[in-house]
Formats: structure tokens, C-alpha cells, sequence
């Protein structure tokens, strides 16, 4: 792939103008001409570019989230990086924690979480180039190439729902599949699931599908790189969550609506370089959690950051109604962060942990346990959020309301707080229905309880890999004599 006319990271503007590419989006079934100027789309891109930018306005914020390219001179995202040591480990989740903490935690799919998953992909191109040669090349220059240009990607990989107690072998229309083989490439047709920020991306990423292991399933075992104006290529959105209703502020679902979108291939011609594994179902399944070896700990830094914001906003629902003297409360209060201190243990525990990669690169340890634990604990925060805050989540006064001099002195007095005016009390609860109770807050669940897997198969997985050899040998031993009470 040419890299020669790349200039490295994008500016806000950049990035703007290069979602204008004629791709093929639809919303509420009219094609959006230009998503960045799309008034539902428009806010989230905007916050994008303010990212974007902030990564250029301070010497520190530069140093934290960029590096020099060796082969072209260009700066890069720290993302993109494959750390041999351990200095180059931490600078690479410094960047993770920056992209996390500018954005509060609620971009499940930052530009970080990706870019990592190509860095993955390139530790892995020995073992594709096993598959067929060229392939491993493949995933080496696109990881250049996304590198150099500073895309910002999406994945797809769920099959649709259709009829899951049947399988694709019978009705080949339940996966996406390969249906030509050419010398030159692949032809596309089917459907992938849910493509979150497939709007706001340059490009998608497939590497998984339901039928993996399924023998017979070659025709359905694929992972390429695809830009989202492809021709054939159709993006159906979702229901916007962010854009106001009857003058209610959404200041969370209004900057950081991902968009979660379907893919549907439509004989969608792939060229060959795009291509990194085709028809391996062994190799697939080996290499789904080679290739998450950093964004998986990306994931658990964002989502500690979420746990943060979340804390802080519950905290202060709680003392603007003067309720954080009780007892129950400061014990709810204190699960939380006790919740915090677990994942920031968990986190330096796994870059503690480093391991050396099979290509050389150095990962941080295993923590999938982590990620299964994250999916429950996001659900009991939500929780005790709505517990603190109770009925206050559903009626507060919007900007309108405030400003209106007739409602104005009822609304001071009767929906004052304990230390806190009106204004501020509705904005602050505002933030909490955004968290607990709005639809921008119940997608953001549901994608936690996800995002991971499905943690029933991730906890099994644990069950079968996870080595208790060396205590299951001193259990052995005990019950290998009579017991005594001595």
C-alpha cells in the first residue's frame, strides 16, 4: 500500500473533510450526504476533531499521544507503536490514558482501542503469512499504512441476527461469505454486525465470525481491511441518542454517540492486499486474542476512566441532596471506588506482568478475567448510581425552563440542592440520567456487558486455559492420606 503522499496525524479539519468520500450511509432511511455536516452526526464528529486537535496544542498532550515515524519522519499515534521494552510499553498505554481521560471514558471505540488491534495484527503476520504467502505482508503494510495516514477504524464482527439456531452451512445468507475467488481479490456478500463508529471511521475490520470452527465453513473464514466508501458497501445507522429532545440537554449521548451500524456487502470486490487470513478456521480462532494483545488493556484503561467519571458524578448527586452522610450511601459510595482501586491494580498488574510476544514485541500479561469482571461491575454501577440519585434522574428542569422568569423563583426554591442552585443541581443530574437512565446511557451498558465477548463463553474459555496445575497437585496431595485433626 503507498504511503508516499501520508502526512502522519490528522488535524481536526483533516479528519472532517476526509469522512466526505462518497460513502454509502443511511439514516432513517435517507442517505446522509456528508456525515460531518449531518446535524445527528455532526456533534460526535466535532468531538472527534477536538481530540484530534488536542493532541497538537500542548507540548505535553504531543509528547503523550505522538511519535516519529522511523521510515517516514511523520508523527504517529502512540497506538500504532510495538513496544520491544518496557519504556516503549508505557509510553504507549501513557497515549491509552491520555485518549481515555480527555474523553471521560465513553468512547468505546477511540481511535487508541483500534489502532492497537492493528498493532496486533502485525505481531501476528508471521502466522498469516503461514496461511498464504503474501498475507503477513499484507497485515505489515496496512499497518504502515494506517499508521502513516492516522485512520480511525472500526470492526465488524457478529453475524446477523437472523435465525441463530441454524447454521450458515444450510443458509449461507446467516454470515458473510466469500462467493468468488479472483486472482486479484475476493467478491463479498452478506452482512456484519454491530460496526460501532462506522460513520466516523476511515475503514472497517473483519477477523471473526460465528462460524470459525464450523467445519466446511472455509467460505465464511476471512479477515481484510475494507474503506468505508467501497463501492457496494451500504452502512444502515441506528437511532441517533444524542440529538435534544423537547429542549432536554443530552451533554454525554450529544458529543460521544459512537453510532453502531450494519455492514451490508453487496458483492463487494476486495483486493487481494486487503486481504490477511482467508479460509484457517484454525488459525482464526489462535490468533482472535493474539491480535488484542494491547487493545485489551486499552479497554480496561478506558473503562477505569469511565469508573472514574462515573464515581465523581455520583458523589456529587449525592451531597446536592445532602443524602452522602448516610450510611448506606458512603457504603455504596465506597464500592465504587473500591471498584477503581481493583481495575488500577489490575491494570499495573498486567503491564507488570509483560510477556514477550512470538514476534518479539512485548504485551502486557493475560487479564481476559478482567474484561468478564468489567462486564458486571459496569451493571452494578449503574446500579447504585440510580439507588443515590433515585426519582431526581426523571424530573429536572431544562436550560428553557430556568431561563423563564415566571417558573425561575419556583424552581430556585423547590428545586434548589443542599449546597447547590437550581442550574447546577439540573445540569449535575443531567449528566446522571445521561449515565443511568437515557438511552445514550443504556447503549453504553450494553456495549460494556459486550464489548468483551460474551462473558458466559469468556468465563468457560477461563475454565478450560487457565492453569491450576500446581495447586490442583497440593490438593492431590492432601486427599491423598488420611486427614487428622493434629
Amino acid at each position: 500500500m503507498d504511503i508516499s503522499g501520508a502526512t502522519g496525524a490528522l488535524t481536526g479539519e483533516q479528519y472532517k473533510r476526509s469522512l466526505h468520500d462518497g460513502r454509502e450511509v443511511w439514516l432513517d432511511g435517507k442517505r446522509v450526504e456528508n456525515v460531518a455536516e449531518h446535524p445527528a452526526l455532526q456533534p460526535t464528529v466535532d468531538e472527534f476533531a477536538r481530540l484530534l486537535d488536542l493532541r497538537f496544542a500542548t507540548p505535553e498532550a504531543r509528547q503523550a499521544t505522538l511519535f516519529k515515524s522511523e521510515e517516514t519522519g511523520n508523527e504517529v499515534s502512540y497506538a500504532f507503536s510495538l513496544p520491544k521494552n518496557r519504556e516503549e510499553l508505557r509510553a504507549k498505554f501513557a497515549a491509552s490514558e491520555w485518549w481515555m481521560r480527555e474523553s471521560l471514558g465513553q468512547l468505546g471505540r477511540s481511535p487508541d482501542f483500534m489502532s492497537n488491534v492493528v498493532a496486533g495484527l502485525v505481531d501476528y503476520a508471521d502466522e498469516l503469512e503461514q496461511n498464504r504467502e503474501g498475507f503477513g505482508e499484507n497485515a505489515r503494510n496496512y499497518h504502515r499504512f494506517a499508521m502513516e495516514n492516522d485512520l480511525v477504524l472500526t470492526h465488524a464482527l457478529g453475524d446477523p441476527q437472523i435465525d441463530r439456531s441454524a447454521s450458515p452451512l444450510d443458509d449461507p445468507d446467516l454470515a458473510l461469505r466469500v462467493v468468488e475467488e479472483r486472482e486479484d481479490g475476493v467478491i463479498l456478500r452478506g452482512a456484519k454486525q454491530l460496526a460501532t463508529l462506522a460513520p466516523f471511521s476511515h475503514e472497517v475490520l473483519v477477523y471473526l465470525n460465528g462460524v470459525t470452527a464450523a467445519r466446511g465453513a472455509e467460505d465464511f473464514v476471512i479477515w481484510f481491511a475494507l474503506p468505508m466508501n467501497t463501492p457496494g458497501l451500504k452502512i444502515l445507522l441506528r437511532e441517533p441518542l444524542g440529538a435534544p429532545q423537547s429542549g432536554h440537554a443530552h451533554p454525554l449521548g450529544n458529543r460521544y454517540d459512537e453510532q453502531d451500524a450494519m455492514l451490508f456487502f453487496d458483492d463487494v470486490f476486495l483486493p487481494r492486499e486487503r486481504i490477511f487470513l482467508l479460509g484457517d478456521s484454525l488459525r482464526a480462532l489462535k490468533g482472535l486474542s493474539r491480535i488484542n494483545v494491547w487493545s485489551l488493556q486499552s479497554t480496561h484503561i478506558r473503562f477505569l476512566a469511565r469508573m472514574k467519571f462515573f464515581t465523581s458524578v455520583a458523589k456529587k448527586l449525592a451531597h446536592s441532596i445532602g443524602v452522602d452522610t448516610f450510611r448506606g450511601i458512603q457504603e455504596q459510595l465506597g464500592e465504587l471506588i473500591s471498584y477503581v482501586q481493583t481495575l488500577e491494580l489490575a491494570i499495573k498488574g498486567a503491564e507488570a506482568d509483560a510477556i514477550v510476544t512470538p514476534a518479539g514485541h512485548l504485551a502486557p500479561g493475560n487479564s481476559n478475567g478482567v474484561g468478564f469482571w468489567s462486564a458486571d461491575i459496569s451493571a452494578r454501577m449503574v446500579q447504585i448510581l440510580r439507588q443515590i440519585a433515585a426519582s431526581g434522574l426523571i424530573m429536572q428542569p431544562t436550560e428553557a425552563d430556568l431561563a423563564n422568569p415566571e417558573l425561575r423563583p419556583f424552581l430556585d426554591l423547590y428545586m434548589r440542592g443542599h449546597d447547590i442552585g437550581a442550574a447546577e443541581k439540573a445540569r449535575l443530574f443531567r449528566l446522571g440520567w445521561e449515565l443511568a437512565g437515557s438511552s445514550f446511557g443504556m447503549r453504553q451498558e450494553l456495549y460494556e456487558y459486550l464489548h468483551r465477548g460474551d462473558p458466559g463463553a469468556g468465563r468457560t474459555r477461563l475454565l478450560r486455559f487457565y492453569d491450576t496445575s500446581a495447586t490442583d497437585a497440593r490438593v492431590d496431595e492432601l486427599i491423598s492420606k488420611p486427614l487428622t485433626s493434629a
